[in-house]
């Protein structure tokens, strides 16, 4: 159960739960669809200062080779030099170069993401979506936040003309996040 928390109240150092947290996707398949996906392997910590949500910061990384789209064929494509290239890139990250309140419960985390070798400054708009104590004993504080960004802007170029017009896969990619993180005792 959410507790009546404020953010304020949330200062400290936290891990991410890798069992109870989405790191996902979906962009456009043949123009008339979309394919979703995730990574089921990555780490990643948030230091919170909740009197000053400017202080805090946070780092994400990310196996490549844990991309999951429920297709073993397009998962392997997806692992390829022609997207990801996971063996020269194993890893895709996130760390974070300003945090701004925009809310009570809204912030814009802003962070440079490399993919494939190519880092690029994006935000994140992230809803804080509580907090609460669990059966552990554990404190735990839950985000949720998406932004879109153009593959192509981190070299992942790949793409196969449609005979009806169009291609095979957008440009646009939408990065999902659904995170719960634990507070460190």
């Amino acid at each position: 159960m959410t507790t009546s928390a404020t953010f304020a109240q949330l200062t400290g150092e936290y891990t991410l739960d890798p069992t109870h947290t989405r790191i996902g996707f979906h962009a456009r398949h043949a123009m008339v669809t979309k394919v979703r996906g995730s990574f089921n392997e990555f780490s990643g910590s948030a230091k919170i200062d909740g009197g000053n949500p400017a202080n805090s910061s946070v780092s994400v990384k990310i196996a490549a080779n844990s991309i999951d789209t429920r297709n073993a064929d397009r998962d392997a494509h997806l692992r390829s030099n022609d997207f990801l290239a996971m063996d020269e890139h194993p890893e895709i990250t996130f760390v974070s170069t300003s945090i701004a309140q925009t809310g009570d419960s809204s912030f814009d985390v802003t962070g440079d993401l490399t993919v494939k070798g190519v880092t690029k400054s994006v935000t994140v708009p992230f809803e804080f979506e509580g907090t609460a104590q669990d059966p552990f004993g554990n404190t735990r504080i839950g985000f949720e936040g998406s932004t879109t960004i153009n593959r192509k802007d981190f070299g992942v170029t790949w793409n196969a003309a449609l005979e009806t017009g169009g291609v095979l896969v957008s440009e646009k990619v939408t990065l999902e996040f659904e995170i719960s993180a634990i507070k460190a005792a």
